[in-house]
């Protein structure tokens, strides 16, 4: 299964998207600090959350940039 296959697409902002990345590096932090971590599925399934959610934060901010740069500079042209 990909990442596009299990996350509904919605408008997600990068800062959004970074916030939720950094709740769930603290709370991969926390279940090494408490031996959770030692739980093969819940730490593969929270490896593979963070990983959707990082895909998610860099799609995010490159487009926000794109959009940035365009609103700034108008439409890319060959010209």
């Amino acid at each position: 299964m990909s990442y596009e296959d299990s996350i509904d697409v919605v408008s997600v902002t990068a800062a959004s998207a970074r916030a939720h990345v950094m709740e769930l590096e603290a709370e991969r932090a926390l279940a090494q600090a408490t031996g959770v971590a030692d739980i093969p599925a819940y730490l593969d399934d929270l490896d593979w959350e963070l990983d959707a959610w990082r895909q998610v934060y860099v799609t995010s901010a490159v487009t926000e940039i794109a959009v940035l740069r365009a609103e700034l500079d108008g439409r890319l042209t060959d010209e």
